[in-house]
């Protein structure tokens, strides 16, 4: 009677989630009618999920709390993403000459251009090249760079301050306890995660596999088909001979990343089914980050008119 009853219980948890996202798509559809879609969607969206959250802090399961994380991300993707008047479906056509483009450039220009992008000022932006024509491949060297850079930069430390500040409010993790001590060490630990999945997915796996750990923006086309290509490069990516091919080291990493955080998290939150919900969670997240940086410019194009015009 074991089987039965798990199978039931799996069912009940995977019938809330879709009933969670059919609640979505109803809030979607509701306020695309709107001139002021965006306004109308985020002020909607907001306080479904809330109300979500305030319902369920007592009882929140531990896949519940994995399938709000991912409907909160899947939210915020298409409040940017689907906008009136198609402010993300096709790029703008110049009015005026480009000038020519570079014909050859080295590895480390375009790595040390790359470093200077960050979305608002603020978001790195490191692992973006604008286009995959003619973009030389990184040695070993840049790839572990690369890796450094992500990992140290003072935005990560804010937004891991900022989730370990969450799981204190709504105590997840409770094998952590609270107060000082246990804020702390879900801080580690949040950062801990970044940095393993730093260094596996974009520095040891793609230089053992001979894999580009770069996200190279399509920035042309329809909207589906840029679409579906930033959905793909979670699990297809450029490798270091120009060729394209699974993405290795991406899922690896997130795998291998979630093994070792066996050895830092409580008891309660260890184990097979614990790591491989972890991964499969990051790397849907990574999904609706590779969304969310294929659309930027055009997003970017659309909120700040004047300063664009300007240059």
């Amino acid at each position: 009677m074991a089987f039965p009853a798990s199978h039931a219980v799996r069912i009940r948890k995977a019938d809330g989630l879709l009933a969670r996202a059919g609640e979505l798509c109803g809030i979607v559809g509701a306020s695309y009618l709107s001139p002021f879609f965006p306004l109308v969607l985020g002020l909607a969206l907001w306080r479904y999920l809330r109300l979500q959250l305030r319902s369920d802090r007592s009882e929140l399961t531990r896949y519940n709390r994995v399938g709000l994380r991912l409907v909160r991300g899947a939210a915020f993707a298409v409040t940017l993403m689907l906008p009136a008047e198609g402010w993300a479906q096709s790029d703008v056509t110049p009015t005026s000459p480009q000038p020519p483009a570079k014909t050859i450039e080295t590895s480390a220009e375009v790595l040390k251009r790359e470093e200077r992008q960050r979305i608002l000022g603020v978001v790195p932006n490191f692992n973006t090249v604008e286009s995959s024509a003619g973009v030389p491949p990184l040695s070993a060297g840049q790839k572990f760079h690369l890796m450094y850079k992500n990992s140290v930069d003072p935005f990560v430390f804010v937004a891991d301050a900022f989730v370990a500040s969450l799981g204190q409010a709504r105590n997840t993790n409770p094998g952590f306890g609270q107060g000082a001590q246990g804020y702390f060490k879900r801080f580690g630990a949040s950062y801990l995660d970044t940095a393993d999945g730093n260094l596996w997915g974009n520095a040891i796996l793609p230089v053992l596999l001979k894999e580009d750990p770069r996200y190279f923006r399509l920035g042309t086309g329809s909207f589906t088909h840029r679409f579906l290509y930033s959905a793909s490069t979670t699990v297809w990516c450029k490798r270091d001979n120009g060729t394209w091919g699974p993405n290795y080291a991406n899922v690896l990493g997130n795998f291998i990343s979630g093994g070792i955080s066996n050895a830092y998290y409580p008891a309660s939150d260890r184990g097979l089914e614990q790591t491989l919900d972890g991964a499969i969670t990051v790397t849907a997240e990574g999904v609706i980050g590779a969304e969310f940086i294929e659309f930027w410019p055009d997003i970017s194009r659309h909120l700040f008119k004047k300063h664009h015009a300007a240059q």
